[in-house]
């Protein structure tokens, strides 16, 4: 019998792809199961994580629990709360209205809500999109913590923030803004006469297919909800409520990763939009100056070490999430979790570079240096906008602090490039013409520093405090009636948690005196005349919150 030679030659080709490609999968798979299971096991909150090539599923699986009290395992039919991924699924709407003539990006919003006070100012519906309106995020506002549990309607939330100040003249400046999605969220109402809820579910999430998606809601039997988790001190405690209400157009989807596939997948088809109008959301935007920033309408442009990405992330009581789509590899990852803590951003860029097979590097494969080599690099480096970090040295480890925020390791991977804690951020310095410099990349986005004459901020010294008086502080105080800070001593040391936040430790400058190295904040506690702890005082961001002691 003779052989068809050709055929044969190409039967044998598409073979050894399949079985490359399958032996790629699995080795892809292993790793990540062996990453993200460091993270999560049976007595944590879990993630459901999904990574699809060319549109198709090649790795989905859930880690740690749905929920801890009925001790039921995450798994990919699991939903989750998406936080601000939502922002998405607005911007695509009011892309869709536009095409449909209803409406351009350059309308200003009177002419959809007449009776909004804008200040003066021309706002328009494109500046709420990019964060670049200046009006004052609700979210940011101390009535957000005391009203979480209160149902509103659109026009009731909007009627929150709306009187305000102005942060900034529209277009000026870039400010990631809640307000902005609820303004958008209500214009979708009122140019297709239906509620945002619905809009969504008939233009989006039945054309698309997305049977397990939801506008969110506390009251509501959602099947294979997971449970929102918070980290408190004593371990993991059920999140704080909120209604979804609040969050509405600019936070409150559910949906699953399967599901939100499909909307990838729908997006990168132009099921709902033209490419023209996705090529304005995906590709960033310019303020008034020319000056560009990475945030379109509901994407950021980013990048995975230098493979170009548009992604988003969430972040809601209980829940955090990202999604990370990566255009020339045709590469989506989406992870969601059930928890406001850990860091799932982090991990959904780790395994979007591992399904590249440009894994980053890890603190791990740090490499040792001289003393004399790391002092090279010691001093204040300038960037645009007066920004300046200080790369500082003690017992032969470097660190790297922004003023007025935190310092923090970094490592050195050969003698000019270092990276921090997680590998996706990292440090290249040189000399230029006789003076120090820095590139820094963050999320693929490079900027470049000048080695400039300025001391270092002075390091507080923590001094140590005996356990009977760390005792005199443990109790609940409350800021406004829905927010509180539980202070919490175990092993010498002392702990604070927010309402709806992570524990941080607190670190003693003086008697009654703390300070956090997570972000720039101290508290102040306050005796009375027996010298017993009353209250205390946050002081962060120029503000001063005093607490009454309640427990």
């Amino acid at each position: 019998m003779k052989t068809n030679q050709p055929i044969l030659k190409a039967l044998l080709v598409s073979l050894c792809f399949i079985l490359t490609f399958s032996t790629t999968a699995q080795n892809l798979s292993a790793e990540i199961d062996a990453y993200v299971n460091e993270q999560y096991n049976s007595e944590t909150p879990g993630a459901s994580i999904l990574v699809a090539k060319d549109g198709k599923v090649i790795y989905k699986n859930g880690f740690g629990m749905a929920n801890l009290e009925v001790d039921v395992k995450a798994a990919p039919k699991h939903v989750f709360e998406i936080g601000s991924i939502t922002k998405q699924f607005t911007a695509v709407s009011i892309l869709m209205l536009e095409e449909q003539g209803k409406l351009s990006v350059n309308d200003e919003i009177t002419k959809y809500i007449p009776d909004y006070p804008t200040q003066g100012k021309t706002i328009t519906i494109h500046h709420l999109l990019n964060h670049t309106s200046g009006i004052k995020s609700y979210t940011n506002m101390p009535s957000f913590m005391t009203e979480a549990r209160t149902d509103m309607t659109p026009t009731e939330l909007i009627d929150k923030f709306k009187n305000e100040p102005m942060e900034f003249d529209p277009g000026t400046a870039f400010n990631y803004n809640n307000s902005g999605y609820v303004l958008l969220g209500y214009i979708i109402e009122v140019i297709s006469e239906q509620s945002y809820a619905d809009f969504i579910q008939t233009n989006i999430f039945d054309k698309v297919g997305m049977t397990n998606s939801y506008y969110g809601s506390m009251t509501k039997l959602i099947p294979n909800r997971a449970s929102g988790y918070s980290e408190a001190d004593s371990g993991y405690q059920n999140a704080n409520y909120l209604s979804l209400t609040l969050p509405y157009a600019a936070g409150s989807i559910m949906s699953t990763t399967e599901d939100l596939l499909k909307w990838q997948n729908a997006i990168s088809a132009n099921v709902l939009i033209k490419r023209s109008s996705l090529e304005k959301a995906i590709n960033g935007s310019q303020l008034n100056s020319g000056e560009a920033i990475p945030y379109g309408y509901g994407w950021i442009k980013g990048n995975v070490n230098g493979s170009r990405t548009v992604e988003h992330s969430g972040g809601i009581f209980g829940y955090s999430t990202n999604g990370i789509f990566l255009p020339e590899e045709n590469v989506y990852v989406i992870g969601l979790s059930n928890c406001d803590c850990g860091n799932i951003g982090a991990t959904v860029s780790n395994i979007a570079a591992m399904a590249i097979g440009k894994p980053f590097q890890k603190i791990e494969d740090a490499i040792s240096l001289s003393e004399k080599q790391l002092s090279k690099w010691v001093g204040a480096y300038q960037y645009d906008g007066g920004i300046v970090r200080h790369i500082t040295l003690k017992d032969n480890q470097l660190y790297s602090q922004r003023e007025g925020s935190t310092n923090l390791k970094i490592y050195p991977m050969t003698e000019t490039n270092f990276i921090f804690d997680g590998g996706d951020t990292s440090y290249d310095f040189y000399t230029e013409n006789g003076e120090r410099m820095v590139k820094m990349t963050a999320n693929g986005n490079a900027i470049t520093g000048k080695g400039i004459d300025k001391a270092p901020p002075a390091q507080r010294e923590e001094i140590t405090l005996a356990p009977e008086v760390l005792a005199n502080y443990i109790g609940t105080y409350e800021l406004q009636p829905t927010f509180h800070i539980t202070v919490s001593v175990r092993d010498n040391k002392i702990y604070a948690v927010a309402t709806g936040q992570s524990e941080v430790e607190l670190f003693a400058s003086e008697k009654d005196k703390f300070f956090l190295k997570v972000v720039p904040a101290e508290i102040h506690f306050k005796r009375n005349d027996k010298g017993n702890i009353e209250s205390l005082t946050l002081h962060q961001g120029g503000q001063q919150v005093p607490g009454k002691k309640v427990d």
